[in-house]
């Protein structure tokens, strides 16, 4: 964690775990070959539905946090991906949960989940 993911209780901030979350999930997708949550197949990337955030502990300056991903409920049009964040320390520090929506942002409008990215997250 760095000074400026810290708030005013000298922890970090709400915000941050969603961003955190973010990153996670960005460097999933790469792992899956992909280019960003935005360009799975042509124009076709994804939208945030829902977001929940459950916190177990408070992370504070210099932690090193861990972000676990387990994707589920896959749907036509979409998913949820499951975020467990822990410290150095294993101690677990959140629990989060993004519900994913495919979405053709050329059309603009909500899209099946491409063929190449059901695959890679079914295996």
């Amino acid at each position: 964690m760095r000074a400026s993911d810290l708030n005013y209780g000298n922890h970090v901030g709400n915000d941050r775990i969603l961003t955190l979350m973010q990153e996670a999930r960005v460097l999933f997708y790469q792992s899956l070959g992909f280019k960003n949550e935005m360009s799975f197949e042509g124009s076709i990337g994804h939208v945030i539905a829902d977001a929940v955030v459950v916190y177990k502990s408070e992370a504070f300056l210099a932690d090193a946090l861990r972000i676990e991903i387990a994707i589920a409920d896959l749907s036509k049009y979409g998913f949820d991906v499951y975020y467990r964040i822990t410290n150095q320390h294993n101690k677990e520090v959140a629990r989060g949960k993004t519900g994913v929506v495919c979405f053709d942002f050329e059309k603009r409008k909500v899209a099946p989940v491409p063929g190449k990215l059901l695959e890679k997250l079914n295996t």
